[in-house]
């Protein structure tokens, strides 16, 4: 991952049920600004199949203009459940 946040356009992992991003320090944000940026399409997709997510996309951000473009999409590793 590589958190980088003077890009005009971010890679960014969108747990789609959610609808917030894998942050940089591994928990959830709604904020993409705080979402973890990821240098290819093809990283980013590899490390969501990873994630204890359901489906999920892989959205290009620009923040200059808040816009979204979905690059891929998939699915995790499953939703984590609580154990009693």
């Amino acid at each position: 991952m590589n958190k980088n946040t003077h890009s005009s356009k971010r890679i960014l992992i969108e747990d789609a049920e959610s609808l917030k991003y894998l942050g940089a320090n591994g928990r959830w944000t709604k904020s993409p600004e705080d979402g973890a940026s990821f240098e290819a399409t093809r990283t980013a997709c590899a490390a969501a199949k990873t994630e204890p997510i359901g489906k999920f996309n892989i959205v290009r951000y620009f923040p200059s203009t808040e816009q979204f473009i979905n690059m891929d999409y998939g699915i995790g590793t499953g939703k984590e459940t609580d154990s009693v």
